[in-house]
C-alpha cells in the first residue's frame, strides 16, 4: 500500500460526520464532512523529500536541519509520507477516541518502529534519524508518534535490551515489522512517579511465575498481543533476585490477565491507554527478561525514552507555530492581513525564539547519544524544557487563530491537548527536574 492509498481502510461508522474530511471513497451512506473545506490552515505536504520542503526556513532559523541528509534524511521523510493517510482521519479518529491499531503495521511497513536499535533485517537509525521521526510522527500527531513510542521505544527495547537471545528471536521481527503488537506495563494505579515501589509481584511456583497487581495507563494493554510487566519478584531461591523488580512477557490471552480501556481522556484520543488486573497469570519461568535484575535495569529502558519525548514535544510545537503563521498571512481583520500588525510579528518572533530553543535541545542530545556521552540528566533537561516549552507555543497558537483554534480541523487545539499528555509521561515535569537538581547540587530530594 502506497501512501496515498486508502483503499485498505475502514471508513467510520455510518452516521458519523467526519471533522477532518471524507476518510476514502467508500459509500458508507453518510454525508461528506465539509469541516476540510472550512479549515483555516493547510496541511504538510506528504511528498516532501528535501530538508527545505520538510522543515521551511521560517521553522528553522538557525538552518539546524538543513544539511540533513541520506539514511536520515529518507528516515525523516519516511515519517513525513504518513501525513497523506493520517491527517485526513485523524480528526475523526479522535474525536471519537477510536484507535487505528493498524497504523503500526504501516509504521512497520516503513521502517520506523526500531527507535534506533539494532534490530537484524531492519535499518538502525542514528540518534539525528531517530529524533526526526519522532518529531515528524507527532507533528502530525501525537497518537502516532506514542505509537512508536511503546511499541520501540519501550516493548522492543525492554526486550533487546533485557531479554534472552530465544526471546529476542520470537519477538524482534513481529516487534520490529508491526506485525504483532506490545506493551509496556509499568505504572501503577498506586506508583507513577515512584514506581520504584510498585506492587505487582511475580511469585515463583515451581516451573512457573505466578503475576499478581494491577497497572495503569498502558498503551497497547488490550486487545494486543505481548506486555512486558514489570513487578516485584518473589523467589527466595534466588536471593539476588528476591524482592527485586523484573521484566515478565505476558501473553495478553492468559487466564486472569484482564485489560479495560481507559476513557474520558482529553489527550492522546487515538490510542488506547488500558487498566490492567493481574490475576494469578502464570507464565513460564522463560519468560522473565533475564537481564532485568533491578529496577535499575528498567531505568535504562526509560532513560533511552526520554530523548523522545523532547523529540516529540518539538514536534508538536512546529505544527503550532506553523499554523498560528499561516493564519496570520492568511486572515484579513480591519483590512490588512495579521501578520502586518506588530503585535502579532513580536508573538510569532517570539515563539521562533522557543522554538529555536527546543531544536538546539535536541540536536545536541543526538551529537551526545551519537558520541556516546550523554547523560540521563541531560535528557531529563531537553525532556522538561521541551515539554514546557510546546505548551507555551501551543496555547499562544490557539490564542491566535481566535475562535478557529478550537476547531479539530485546524489542529492546534489537538496539539495542545495531546502536549499534556507527554508533558506527564516518561517521567513528570517534577520528576525530571529533580534528576537534573540532583545533578547539580549531588543531593538527592526524591525521599
Amino acid at each position: 500500500m502506497t501512501s496515498n492509498d486508502t483503499s485498505s481502510w475502514d471508513a467510520p461508522a455510518p452516521g458519523h460526520i467526519s471533522l477532518g474530511g471524507n476518510p476514502g471513497s467508500v459509500d458508507d451512506g453518510r454525508p461528506d464532512s465539509v469541516a476540510t473545506d472550512r479549515a483555516v490552515v493547510g496541511v504538510p505536504d506528504a511528498t516532501a523529500s528535501t530538508p527545505a520542503e520538510l522543515l521551511p526556513a521560517a521553522a528553522d532559523h538557525y538552518s539546524l536541519f538543513q544539511d540533513v541528509a541520506g539514511e536520515d534524511l529518507q528516515a525523516w521523510a519516511d515519517a513525513r509520507s504518513l501525513a497523506a493517510e493520517v491527517l485526513p482521519r485523524i480528526n475523526d479518529w479522535w474525536d471519537r477516541g477510536e484507535y487505528p491499531v493498524e497504523l503500526i503495521g504501516r509504521l512497520g511497513e516503513l521502517d520506523l518502529l526500531t527507535d534506533g536499535l539494532d534490530v537484524p533485517g531492519h535499518r538502525t537509525l542514528t540518534p539525528l534519524a531517530t529524533g526526526l521521526v519522532n518529531m515528524e510522527l507527532s507533528r502530525i500527531d501525537g497518537s502516532v508518534g506514542t505509537m512508536v513510542g511503546v511499541q520501540g521505544g519501550l516493548a522492543l527495547r525492554s526486550i533487546m535490551l533485557l531479554g534472552s537471545e530465544e526471546q529476542k528471536q520470537r519477538w524482534a521481527e513481529p516487534l520490529a515489522s508491526g506485525t504483532e503488537y506490545a506493551a509496556f506495563a509499568l505504572t501503577e494505579p498506586d506508583h507513577g512517579s515512584d514506581s520504584v515501589s510498585l506492587e505487582t509481584v511475580a511469585r515463583r511456583d515451581g516451573d512457573g511465575w505466578v503475576l499478581s497487581g494491577q497497572k495503569r495507563w498502558i498503551g497497547n494493554g488490550v486487545g494486543c498481543d505481548v506486555s512486558v510487566v514489570w513487578a516485584r519478584v518473589e523467589d527466595e531461591s534466588q536471593p539476588e533476585l528476591h524482592g527485586q523488580v523484573s521484566g515478565f512477557l505476558v501473553d495478553q490471552s492468559l487466564p486472569g490477565y484482564e485489560g479495560e480501556v481507559i476513557r474520558g481522556k482529553v489527550a492522546l484520543r487515538a490510542i488506547h491507554q488500558a487498566h490492567l488486573t493481574l490475576t494469578d497469570v502464570r507464565v513460564p519461568l522463560d519468560q522473565r527478561l533475564p537481564g532485568a535484575r533491578s529496577f535499575k535495569d528498567t531505568s535504562k529502558v526509560l532513560f533511552a525514552t526520554r530523548a523522545g519525548v523532547a523529540w516529540g514535544a518539538l514536534g508538536h510545537a512546529i505544527a503550532c507555530y506553523e499554523s498560528a503563521l499561516e493564519h496570520a498571512q492568511k486572515r484579513i481583520q480591519f483590512g490588512r492581513p495579521l501578520a502586518k500588525a506588530q503585535h502579532i510579528q513580536v508573538r510569532l518572533a517570539s515563539m521562533l525564539q522557543t522554538l529555536t530553543s527546543m531544536q538546539l535541545h535536541c540536536v545536541r542530545l543526538a551529537e551526545l547519544e551519537a558520541a556516546g556521552i550523554i547523560r540521563p540528566e541531560q535528557a531529563s533537561l531537553a525532556k522538561v524544557h521541551n515539554t514546557r516549552a510546546a505548551r507555551e507555543i501551543a496555547s499562544d497558537a490557539r490564542d491566535m487563530l481566535g475562535g478557529s483554534g478550537i476547531l479539530l480541523e485546524n489542529r492546534v487545539v489537538r496539539h495542545r491537548s495531546d502536549i499534556e499528555a507527554s508533558h506527564t509521561y516518561e517521567g513528570t515535569d517534577t520528576m525530571q527536574s529533580l534528576i537534573v537538581g540532583r545533578s547539580i547540587t549531588g543531593v538527592s530530594a526524591f525521599a
